[in-house]
């Protein structure tokens, strides 16, 4: 059937996968390119055009003069507001770099929408696209929606759009597990002792000692990279580690962090610097590995030096002091920084002929968790770790599954 001149067309948005009809120089995002959805949306849409109705709109009227804005000038105002609030010390937290991802497919699917048009089934489509297009996994998805519905939540309290469109939202229900197309991720676990004592040889000191430290203490991996001595109590026989920041400082929560014989025996060498400074130094790190490629090459050399070789080194050590690097070594080690070094150290175990499993830094946390669990109970880990209820350690603590072979043995 052929269809009126002036109508608009049933189209393809290739970047996210989505169908769209553009009408009057607006974009209409109709769901997933092919579904019955999308194309009875897209027969509302004509019939709407033939009878020369103008595009729906809200049906309730905002509650001042101001104009409603679209979907785009709704994520640039929160964006302005978020570069400030999700800040720590000046710096930005990992919270901004999140919803700057949560919101790039909202923006490049309904940009140009009204905001107050954005309802539970456009709220679907953006999941739909982060299930179908992005591959993203079901807990980082419900994350990401998460981080939409606070954006509108804040644009209610700024009455940029009507309170319905914030509780339309609510309605939509986070992925349940075994109820979704999306991906899982596998759970958490804690890493074994073989696979961390494997890699410690092939690290700098900075990063075996931090590696050991947040094992002992059973620490997060944020709160150990950020050590300072100004942090660390050492009047008492128990040193007392409190971070300058952690995850639930914003609730008013105090973090102490005690720290044994152990720990402070490998801390120690460290702590002879600027109070203030870090105690984990990629600096440091960076000299270190620097000098023991210069012994290795050293070693290895069996044929005499001439003068012409030490001047062409001469001339390579200048050219080398005069490049800027592009990222400049940091004062300190970050989550990611940290993660890689210790996926380099399992790499080189690996090639050093060790069978050394994948792991990331913190599998040492839950690593701690369980061990507490086995011998002093849950309430124990909960202390240690620094959890405001039980329940929480139950995520991070494997529970004894030599406990339950023993009453099966006896009673099973």
């Amino acid at each position: 059937m052929q269809r009126a001149k002036g109508l608009p067309s049933y189209r393809l948005h290739k970047a996210s996968g989505q169908a769209r009809a553009i009408v009057n120089g607006r974009h209409y995002y109709l769901g997933l390119y092919g579904s019955p959805e999308s194309h009875d949306r897209f027969a509302e849409l004509i019939a709407e055009c033939v009878q020369q109705a103008p595009p729906p709109q809200a049906s309730a009227v905002m509650p001042s003069s101001r104009p409603c804005p679209t979907v785009n000038e709704l994520i640039l105002a929160y964006w302005e507001f978020a570069k400030a609030y999700y800040t720590r010390d000046g710096e930005p937290t990992m919270e901004l770099t999140g919803l700057k991802y949560a919101l790039q497919p909202l923006r490049r699917i309904f940009g140009n929408s009204p905001a107050n048009e954005f309802g539970p089934k456009k709220l679907k489509d953006v999941r739909q696209h982060m299930i179908s297009v992005q591959d993203l996994a079901r807990t980082e998805i419900n994350k990401r929606i998460g981080r939409i519905k606070r954006a509108f939540k804040w644009a209610v309290a700024e009455e940029l759009v009507l309170p319905s469109v914030y509780q339309g939202l609510q309605a939509v229900a986070g992925l349940q597990f075994g109820r979704t197309k999306a991906r899982e991720t596998d759970v958490v676990r804690p890493v074994a002792d073989k696979d961390v004592d494997a890699i410690l040889p092939y690290v700098s000191p900075q990063i075996r000692a931090l590696i050991q430290v947040q094992r002992l203490a059973g620490m997060r991996p944020g709160e150990a990279v950020i050590m300072r001595p100004c942090d660390v109590d050492r009047t008492e026989e128990v040193w007392t580690y409190e971070p300058s920041t952690h995850k639930n400082r914003w609730r008013g929560h105090r973090r102490l962090i005690p720290l044994g014989p152990k720990a402070q025996a490998i801390l120690l060498p460290f702590l002879d610097r600027d109070p203030n400074g870090f105690v984990f130094s990629p600096k440091e790190a960076h000299a270190w590995q620097t000098e023991q490629r210069a012994a290795a090459s050293g070693r290895r050399r069996k044929t005499k030096i001439f003068p012409s070789e030490l001047r062409a080194r001469q001339r390579r050590k200048e050219l080398k002091k005069k490049r800027i690097r592009r990222r400049p070594l940091r004062d300190r080690y970050d989550v990611d920084s940290y993660r890689r070094a210790v996926e380099y150290g399992v790499k080189r175990a690996r090639k050093a002929g060790h069978e050394v499993m994948n792991w990331h830094p913190n599998q040492l946390r839950h690593a701690k968790a369980t061990e507490l669990r086995k011998r002093h109970g849950l309430e124990a880990a909960q202390v240690v770790l620094g959890h405001a209820r039980v329940n929480t350690t139950e995520f991070y603590a494997e529970k004894n599954a030599a406990l339950a072979r023993e009453i099966a043995r006896h009673s099973g």
